[in-house]
């Protein structure tokens, strides 16, 4: 009896270890941390055959709509798939969540209607169906402070628009232009909206979509290097560490 027990302990023993060691030769390496993983610990896409640890698809989707992307693209450089968004809601957090909800309603609205607050800590974006500029003098529902709906700067009480555009034309924020010089700013060659980059790579998307050069100012390629690496693993880095980047918009 008591050998019995005693085999029983030692068949059990090597019973855990050999399932043991099934499991690690079953773990798959995250292609952005590099570290290996439990198959339950990874993000299966629907739409192609790469695949993630939880933690790093949660921040890339965490950056890219902090980015103002609608869709998610596959971290993976060679890919163009994007990332299945009936899973990605399940993981990503609340805040980031509701600010998805927000780019994908205000994506069914039209370019000639979006009319954003000119203030900079307010920027709620509003819906201007008024398509002959009739109304000029609009209150923000949000800060309650006035602006021209025309012009779309704060309310020029002493000015018409026709007016103030000769004397913005005259001025143009010579302050503001020369502190964007001081700081080093670059503006979108898109919206013409000044951007500090505070962290990561030379490859910008402004609050407009536009992707462009934080070197040169030019529009955003594939290829464009700008006197850095042009290589596979430049454009691989670029996208991973646009996870961490730090872009703000000033003016």
């Amino acid at each position: 009896m008591f050998k019995y027990k005693k085999n029983h302990k030692k068949f059990i023993y090597l019973w855990c270890f050999q399932d043991d060691m099934m499991l690690k030769e079953l773990q798959m390496e995250c292609k952005i941390c590099f570290e290996k993983h439990d198959p339950w610990q990874m993000f299966k896409n629907s739409t192609c055959a790469h695949s993630f640890c939880y933690d790093c698809t949660t921040q890339h989707a965490t950056t890219k709509i902090q980015e103002k992307h609608k869709t998610i693209a596959c971290p993976e450089i060679s890919c163009t798939s994007t990332l299945d968004i009936n899973t990605l809601r399940l993981i990503i957090p609340k805040e980031t969540l509701i600010k998805w909800d927000e780019l994908l309603c205000e994506a069914t609205i039209l370019d000639s209607q979006k009319l954003y607050c000119p203030f900079t800590n307010c920027s709620v974006l509003l819906i201007n169906d008024d398509t002959r500029n009739s109304v000029t003098r609009t209150d923000c529902p949000v800060c309650r402070r006035s602006f021209c709906a025309v012009c779309r700067v704060p309310w020029h009480s002493e000015f018409s628009c026709k007016e103030f555009g000769k004397l913005k034309e005259k001025k143009e924020d010579k302050l503001a232009v020369a502190l964007a010089k001081k700081k080093k700013w670059k503006k979108c060659p898109n919206c013409n909206f000044y951007v500090e980059k505070v962290v990561g790579c030379i490859h910008i998307t402004c609050r407009c979509k536009c992707d462009f050069c934080y070197n040169c100012g030019a529009m955003w390629s594939l290829y464009h290097g700008c006197g850095q690496r042009s290589s596979r693993l430049w454009r691989w880095w670029c996208r991973v560490s646009s996870t961490f980047s730090g872009v703000q918009n000033r003016f």
